[in-house]
């Protein structure tokens, strides 16, 4: 029974046979002889065959019901386990593939944590064959006759290079997509300065970080963002690739390409904890599961992977990134002067203030607010609460911004629509490319 032919049938029994067919093709290969022997061996083919074998694995078991059936449950979360952990693998390969392209600085110690990193990988995965392949045979599903080999796994590597015989070009509006990517790397970094540390956190520490502020919904959120990133580059940018060209530009995408495959990795491995070892829910099946996968792959191991290895390096390459960031903004910024009028009928108080401000917040590089031969920081509410003062006390009707165009331009917007608030001080629908102000 367990070597008997898949059947072409329209049933369930036929369909998990053949659904399951290369899927164990690969268990009896990682848990044959011939299995890779550690991290650096696993190929991302091998990653890829695993993660497209379990997906539509687990895609038949959820339609057919396997997650509220005792006989299938586990079938099913060890497909599940195997996903994402070979997501998380892929992602982990390609940064160690790539590293060398990156042209980042002091990446040793990196690495080497990244090769931990696919070791927890590759054994989990070796462990979990063996228990997928006995909870085949218990509900007969026909094991293959043979695993695939080594030879059907190469990498992608090779000791050759295609000429490079495609130069980059500046595209038209350059400048203008290099700001925003810019500013907004900017602003991802700033949001992770919160997570910042220097020394690994303890298991007792990690646990009160996840779920709680470090989790897969907000990991993922992250994630899209520095690929769109990375996308935008790559489409308004510069579409070659690292070795030649614009260096610094260049330098500055190896910075949020490698975030990126960061923030995959631990998105995969905060899904398969949140999910799957997390919470057991109340039922014994639940519970008795969620001990077996504990077994295969160790929650405790898994969460510092994503913390003190996922989280910090994160966190160190968007450091590393923000003064490289800061000085492509200022060589490509532009800057202008406008002249407009004054909040009526009460000047620069809380509210107008606040707007101006956010404005400026907004796109992240200075603007300056010009009254006579004074300056004043449109970024800071205080500052120009201080120009109103002087506004008021010199009878100033108009005033100046100076700095970089794209503010100057929403606050030409404000201006006209007297920065937000009515005569009676009364807040006043903005127009729709200021809303951002409202959010």
């Amino acid at each position: 029974m367990e070597n008997r032919k898949c059947e072409y049938g329209n049933t369930f029994k036929d369909k998990i046979c053949l659904f399951s067919y290369d899927y164990l093709k690969c268990c009896l290969f990682l848990a044959g002889p011939d299995a890779p022997a550690g991290g650096r061996d696993f190929t991302k083919k091998l990653f890829s065959k695993l993660i497209g074998t379990s997906q539509v694995l687990e895609s038949f078991l959820d339609f057919h019901g396997a997650k509220n059936n005792k006989d299938w449950y586990l079938y099913r979360e060890l497909t599940a386990a195997v996903r994402h952990v070979s997501l998380g693998g892929y992602s982990q390969k390609h940064i160690l593939n790539r590293l060398v392209f990156y042209n980042l600085k002091d990446t040793g110690k990196f690495e080497s944590e990244g090769c931990k990193n696919l070791d927890l990988i590759t054994k989990s995965l070796k462990r979990t064959a063996l228990v997928i392949l006995d909870e085949a045979r218990r509900l007969k599903i026909p094991i293959p006759p043979e695993g695939f080999e080594s030879e059907d796994f190469p990498a992608i590597t090779t000791g050759e290079r295609l000429e490079y015989n495609i130069n980059d070009e500046e595209k038209y509006q350059q400048k203008q997509h290099v700001v925003k990517i810019a500013n907004d790397f900017l602003k991802v970094a700033e949001h992770f300065d919160q997570h910042e540390f220097f020394e690994p956190y303890s298991a007792a520490k990690i646990k009160e970080l996840v779920p709680e502020s470090i989790n897969e919904v907000e990991v993922r959120r992250y994630e899209m963002l520095v690929h769109n990133l990375q996308s935008s580059f790559d489409t308004y940018v510069i579409h070659g690739g690292y070795e030649f060209g614009q260096r610094k530009l260049k330098d500055l995408r190896s910075h949020f390409s490698v975030v990126f495959h960061i923030l995959q990795m631990m998105g995969r491995f905060l899904h398969f904890y949140e999910r799957h070892l997390h919470e057991a829910g109340y039922k014994d099946i639940y519970k008795k599961v969620r001990n077996q996968l504990s077994f295969l792959v160790d929650p405790d191991t898994l969460l510092d992977r994503t913390i003190n290895y996922g989280l910090y390096y994160t966190c160190h390459f968007l450091s590393r990134g923000k003064e490289l960031a800061w000085e492509i903004l200022k060589q490509n910024i532009e800057t202008g002067v406008i002249k407009v009028g004054l909040p009526e009928p009460r000047g620069f108080h809380n509210r107008p203030s606040m707007m101006v401000a956010k404005v400026v917040q907004h796109y992240g590089c200075p603007v300056e607010l010009c009254v006579g031969d004074s300056r004043f920081d449109a970024g800071s509410i205080l500052d120009i609460m201080w120009a109103g003062g002087k506004i008021q006390n010199e009878n100033i009707k108009k005033i100046s911004f100076k700095g970089d165009i794209r503010a100057l331009h929403d606050l030409k917007i404000l201006a006209g629509v007297n920065y937000g608030e009515d005569s009676m001080g009364k807040e006043v629908p903005l127009p729709y490319p200021l809303k951002y102000l409202r959010e």
